[in-house]
């Protein structure tokens, strides 16, 4: 019998080769099997305008093994680990409750490949005298292009758990913890534990209980959603015995996996979470029973009782710091989609011609492109990191919630796009884009929804006036800018939004409180518009083209002009257009 031609079989239908080669399916590959450094133009003049020209020299032979490391091989492992995820394995085959969480080989082999390639960057940087941090930074935006989760598992407050160990642990716990961190091999092994049933949000009305007993206490209760439950160390919300039953009384323990004594910690995982997305990441409920911790606290307060009364106050400073990690996922899931989207719509033959050439395709592909460029720009400012143009920093606190309010929301927003664009393919799980919306949907969640995030910001202005920060640091983006056109409307944005803030202050309580949302978003509009426009001065000064004063108009035209009543619909010529193989070409490379 001969063989089924798969070929044939697909040309039956058609009368030429040119209408059969629409179903030619290595034209559809997508972005796996695509360099991510190599074929992203953004994100190499992002690392030029922030690093000086031996870091960049530095940094990008690192930045090449990275993009070829994600695009390729963690990029596959991730879609067989979604396929596949972690599961709870509960007893041995003697009946004990062994409460293992069994990783599948894909994850394990995706965690090593990272981290390897990781810890030979931050070994090399610091041979040549480099800090590794933004490079680092980087290479995890690559890696959330390819899977948040693993994001997640390698970045739940390692650094957090180190810096309150060495703070506050009893001597012979600090040095193992340390010496397990310093040695690598508790990388991604971390977890924060607040949410319980009863609270969510609210940690002030946790339940866990603590007690003491010599210089460790006994900790019981049962935690509702640890993000990595199949970690070696906790970071855990309790309230001491004798605390009040109020959010003066929460205070932060350390938790390991095992004992001082080496036997099994009371730690039980009752089962792993049904997830929609973010599969890779073992998420489960933990249930403390005598459990042995440490408290990390300064010395006792009167009105707080055993601890000093910041346990709160500490773990919510720590869980800020990470928002910026959640905002780098979300823009992974943005740009993922976005490269998903330019190569499908590239290849996509539809009603005579290339998708790509459609002109209400490429009016979203434009929204698109502008949109994650623009995330980008808040999300590495976030760092802290000076840049060539503005070498002055201010320091900031409501920055990292305005910018994660509006990244995240733009991550499913891209991901649900991506979708629509590959039709009825893009619903399909064998296809690439169907996770991305999945994963996507966790980041306005993790460390904050937006009422959360509109809440600190109102704790921000109240308390630190820490607006005026912001502000300046809009202020000095535009002052670069070279008085153009779009750098004059963005400095009028901002003189409105000064405005706004304090028409906001005067307003009664349940009404500004309602109001927080459009306030934060009209921050996040104009902060981005100002960080794309200092952006497009470098750019020009440094004899790099017009390609990001372009974006930076294309996005003060769609978020912060006013348009009257046509809606601008009525405007002579549209540049997006005119100037969308230029826009493309500048943000993926193929």
């Amino acid at each position: 019998m001969r063989d089924y031609d798969v070929e044939a079989v697909d040309r039956l239908p058609f009368s030429t080769d040119e209408k059969a080669g629409r179903y030619r399916t290595e034209d559809f590959a997508g972005a796996v099997g695509l360099n991510w450094y190599d074929t992203d133009p953004t994100l190499q003049a992002t690392m030029a305008y922030y690093l000086q020209p031996d870091e960049l020299a530095f940094a990008e032979p690192h930045l090449t093994r990275m993009g070829e490391l994600m695009g390729g091989p963690v990029a596959r492992w991730a879609e067989e680990t979604d396929r596949n995820p972690p599961r709870l394995e509960r007893y041995d085959r003697w009946g004990h409750d062994v409460g293992r969480v069994v990783m599948p080989a894909s994850f394990t082999a995706a965690k090593r490949a990272v981290l390897d390639a990781q810890q030979t960057l931050r070994a090399d940087a610091r041979a040549a005298g480099h800090s590794s941090g933004l490079m680092l930074f980087a290479s995890n935006y690559l890696l959330d292009q390819a899977d948040i989760g693993m994001g997640c598992a390698l970045g739940t407050g390692g650094g957090m758990v180190q810096s309150l160990v060495a703070a506050y642990a009893p001597a012979d716990v600090r040095d193992h913890v340390l010496a397990k961190f310093g040695s690598g091999e508790w990388a991604g092994e971390t977890a924060q534990l607040l949410t319980e049933r009863t609270g969510g949000s609210d940690l002030g009305a946790l339940e866990t209980t603590a007690t003491r007993r010599g210089d460790a206490w006994m900790l019981n209760g049962f935690k509702w959603f640890a993000s990595n439950c199949n970690g070696e160390a906790f970071v855990v919300l309790a309230k001491p015995e004798g605390a009040p039953d109020s959010s003066r009384g929460v205070a932060t323990f350390l938790v390991l996996r095992t004992r001082r004594d080496g036997s099994r910690n009371g730690v039980r995982i009752r089962r792993l979470k049904d997830k929609l997305g973010t599969k890779s990441v073992a998420s489960g409920e933990i249930e403390f029973v005598d459990a042995e911790g440490f408290l990390l606290s300064g010395e006792p307060d009167a009105d707080a009782g055993p601890s000093d009364g910041k346990g709160l106050g500490r773990m919510m400073e720590l869980t800020n710091s990470a928002r910026l990690g959640i905002a780098l996922f979300a823009l992974g899931n943005a740009r993922r989609g976005l490269v998903e989207s330019l190569c499908y719509a590239r290849h996509r033959q539809a009603f005579g011609g290339a998708l790509i050439d459609k002109p209400l395709m490429r009016r979203k592909l434009a929204e698109m492109i502008v949109d994650v460029e623009a995330a980008q720009a808040m999300v590495f400012d976030g760092t802290g990191a000076t840049n060539h143009r503005q070498p002055r920093r201010i320091r900031q606190r409501i920055a990292v919630p305005v910018t994660k309010l509006k990244v995240c929301r733009l991550g499913i927003t891209i991901a649900s796009d991506a979708i629509e664009i590959h039709g009825g393919n893009g619903y399909i799980e064998g296809w690439p884009v169907a996770r991305l919306l999945r994963d996507a949907q966790v980041n306005t969640i993790w460390e904050g929804p937006d009422n959360i995030l509109c809440l600190d910001v109102r704790r921000g202005i109240e308390r630190a006036q820490a607006h005026e920060p912001l502000l300046s640091r809009m202020h000095d983006a535009v002052s670069v800018s070279d008085g153009d056109e779009v750098a004059g409307l963005v400095a009028e944005r901002i003189g409105d939004l000064e405005a706004a803030i304090t028409a906001w202050t005067k307003l009664d309580g349940a009404v500004a409180e309602a109001r927080l949302f459009p306030l934060t978003r009209f921050m996040g509009d104009v902060y981005a518009g100002a960080l794309l426009t200092e952006q497009a001065a470098w750019e020009r000064a440094d004899g790099r083209g017009e390609r990001k004063a372009l974006v930076a108009r294309l996005y003060a035209q769609r978020y912060l002009a006013d348009h009257g009543p046509l809606r601008g619909i009525d405007a002579d010529g549209d540049e997006a257009m005119e100037r969308f193989d230029e826009l493309a070409a500048g943000a993926l490379r193929v």
